[in-house]
Formats: C-alpha cells, structure tokens, sequence
C-alpha cells in the first residue's frame, strides 16, 4: 500500500508508570510496546512508518533503529501537536495518514488492514476506529448523531453527564487523507481543560466543512487497549503471552499449563515439542521438534535442536545440538556449544565452551573457556581453572579423553586424544595423547596416629 504512511504517537513520559524510562519502551511480549506498535503498522502495508518522539527521544530512536524514520516533538502540547510536528516529512505526500499511539501494543495488522480498507472504500477524509467498553472510563466519547454519523470526539475531562454515558470509544487510531488533516490542523486551538492540542478536534472540523468522517467499530475491543500504567502494562503482558501460546499449540507444541508458562513472540518451537509448567523461553529462542523443555527452566536467545531434553536449568546466549540431555540444576551461559549427544548432568555450568559430540559432564563441575572433543568423559568435581587474575585462558581436552574426579586443569593446558587423568590430580602442563596425567602427593599412612594423639 505505497499510498499509506503511519504515524506513531510516542513523545510522551507516562507519569503514572513512574520509571526513568519512557512509556513505550517498557517490554511487553519480550519487546518494546511501541517496536509491537511499529510491526503492526509495517504489517498492515505501510509504505512508511515515522515515529513521533519526545521524552527519552535518543532511546526511542536507539531502540527502532533501521525501522522507522523519527520526528522530534520538543514540547508535549497534545496529540494534534505532535501529528503538526510531522508536517515537513509530509509536505510532498498525497495520500492516507494512519495515525497510531506508541502505547498499543495489542495491535494487530490485520486489525489496521482493515481499517485502511474501510476508509478508502468510504472515500472518506477521515475515519476513526472505535470499540465499544463496558467500562469506557478514561477514553474519549465517540459522540454520533441521530444518523448514526460521527460528528465529535470529546474527551473525558471535557465531556458532558450525557456525553460520558456514551460507551462507544476513540481508540486513537485513524485513517487522514493528508491534505485535509494538516488543514484541519492548522484551525485547532487549545481552549480545553488539558491545554493541550486535540487530534480529535480534527473530527469535529472537517464534520462543520461537510467533509466525509467515517468510523469502523472494531469487534475486538481488546486489541485497541492502551497502557498507561504498570497493572495495564500486567494484563497486555498476560493477552500477549496467551496468545502466542495459543498460536503454539496450535502449530503442535503441547503447553502441559498455560497458566506457568511464559514464552515471548519472538519464540519459535517446533512441532512435538512439550513444554513443562514454570518455564521462561525469552528473546530469540528457537527450539526444534520432540523437545522436552522444563518444568523450572529459563531460556534466553538459545538455539536448541531437535530431541532435547532441558530441565530445571538455565541457559542463555548459546546453541544446543540434537539428542543432547541437560539437568537438573544446569547453567549454560554465553558462547556455550553441546555438540549433539552431549550430557551435562546436575549441579554443572559450562561458559563459552565447545563441548564435542557424545561428551559427559555428569555433575558437580565447571567447564569454562574449554574446547573439549568428542567421547569426553569429565568425573565428579572437574574444574577448568581459567583466571589467573589478570587473564582467561583455554583448556583443550581432546577426543576421548578420561577425566577423573575431583581434577582441577589449570588453563593453559591441552589433555591429549585418549589421555587419562587420575583422580584428585592438579594437572598444570600439557598431557600428552594417551598418558596417564597425575599430579598428587603420594599417600603416607602413619600407623598407631589415633593412639597417641587422643586421649
């Protein structure tokens, strides 16, 4: 649709969520409500999407970068303020103005598809959509007349007794054609409680020019809701989660209880995987097909492939290969690659190391900055030692290497292909392929000890 532009609304603090940070960028859905507000339009064929900033603008901009074109409003004077403050970018554009608020982010695109379609089959030069609530308080009135033809927007604070009992909402999103909207925008004032430029005053001029000013009621009053506080924030965060579980099971993964399951939108799972209650899967998370993913597990942008069993862990920033086994009590943290067969059992963590295919590194170990082959087997109480104070350093442990309880390797040090390491040893040279590294005290047994030493 090279003939639709949109415009997002997002300039302002949004005092009652009481934070440092501006209103929309608090996450929602595992991402900024406005970046949910920005792909809705792109979905909906915007052939431009500008975003009005205000407070916080350097962090708006920083957080939609490479998605949208931004217009600065220096001071918040209202809604009709802003949309002024994107006049020059429009100066040369004939065509729809679909103006959003940066602080919807149920949206959906298709919702605003339709919205455009509605207005021009209209030939409208505005049109508004709106939602019946059951309780409307805080929105503005959609007032008709007798015809049932939109003839004002009135806000709460300015509305009437009988203009307050009135259920049908502004939702803040219209459809301008652009030349009557900044026309209509030059002749608002700001004699109205707030102060402040009324979008909505737009309406009710083009009605008093005979322009044509049509409205879509939307049945699905639930995407339109705006956030303006911390307990708003709670329950879009709910209907955005619900929905993307939905839109999971539907494709073949089993959520064992909704209710304790968390899953970002940006989540990918694939088909016959089963995810247990009290399970957080975050960010760019992808996880393949026949997984068994919980209960009591995070993840944070992992790649997991096919048939992995992952459970009461956390792992974060890094990639799980086929048939890999992890848990419980596991932290996987950056840069960690499981090649595919691998086991890490309870009480382990591994950090920015490649573990080979087949390896096990059963429990109560850690494996940092290591590059260990395949066939691996890493004994109770093994632990990389990397940090010499100053610097990491890598231990190498190659293919079929035996590793015995209780081991410190302290880094640099390279374990040879098929070398042992005896149990309890302290291992700080290089193992050569096949040896047998061992590095302890000998054992002195002194006898008759207990007799003469207690009483």
């Amino acid at each position: 649709m090279s003939d639709m532009i949109a415009v997002i609304l997002a300039a302002g603090k949004g005092t009652r969520m009481k934070s440092a940070l501006p209103k929309v960028l608090h996450t929602v859905g595992g991402k900024p409500m406005v970046q949910h507000v920005v792909e809705a339009a792109a979905q909906a064929g915007a052939a431009r999407i500008i975003v009005v900033t205000g407070f916080g603008s350097d962090q708006v901009a920083a957080a939609l970068a490479g998605q949208a074109e931004f217009v600065v409003q220096a001071e918040q004077l209202g809604t009709g303020h802003a949309v002024m403050q994107v006049g020059p970018a429009l100066a040369d554009f004939e065509g729809t103005v679909m103006v959003l608020c940066g602080d919807t982010p149920l949206l959906r695109g298709e919702m605003l598809a339709d919205l455009y379609t509605a207005h021009r089959e209209a030939k409208a030069s505005a049109t508004v959509l709106t939602a019946k609530l059951a309780d409307p308080t805080g929105y503005g009135r959609v007032i008709r007349d007798q015809q049932g033809r939109v003839i004002k927007i009135v806000e709460q604070k300015d509305a009437s007794p009988d203009e307050l009992a009135v259920c049908e909402v502004n939702t803040g999103i219209y459809c301008f054609e652009r030349r009557q909207l900044f026309a209509a925008l030059a002749q608002i004032n700001r004699n109205n409680m707030q102060g402040e430029y009324y979008l909505t005053d737009v309406i009710s001029i083009l009605v008093s020019q005979g322009a044509k000013v049509w409205a879509l009621a939307t049945v699905d009053a639930e995407s339109t809701l705006g956030i303006n506080s911390r307990d708003q924030l709670a329950v879009a965060e709910k209907i955005l989660r619900r929905r993307k579980l939905m839109a999971l099971m539907a494709e073949g993964v089993t959520i064992m209880d909704p209710d304790s399951t968390f899953i970002d939108a940006t989540v990918s799972i694939g088909p016959d995987t089963v995810i247990y209650p009290f399970t957080w899967i975050e960010g760019d998370s992808v996880i393949g097909k026949r997984c068994s993913i919980g209960p009591n597990t995070r993840l944070q942008n992992v790649i997991i492939g096919n048939d992995v069993t992952l459970h009461f862990s956390y792992a974060h920033d890094c990639r799980i290969e086929d048939e890999v086994n992890v848990g419980p009590f596991v932290h996987l943290r950056p840069n960690t690659v499981l090649g595919a067969g691998v086991k890490v059992g309870n009480f382990v963590e591994v950090k920015n190391s490649q573990v080979g295919r087949g390896s096990k590194i059963p429990h109560l170990s850690y494996i940092g900055d290591t590059d260990m082959g395949e066939g691996v087997n890493i004994g109770s109480g093994t632990i990389t030692v990397n940090y010499d104070g100053k610097r990491k350093h890598r231990t190498v442990i190659e293919d079929g290497a035996f590793i015995g309880c209780n081991t410190n390797l302290v880094a640099p040090v390279i374990i040879g292909e098929g070398a042992y390491i005896a149990a309890g040893s302290t291992i700080t040279k290089d193992v050569p392929p096949a040896a047998l590294g061992v590095a302890r005290a000998r054992q002195t047994n002194i006898a008759d000890w207990t007799k003469k030493h207690r009483g």
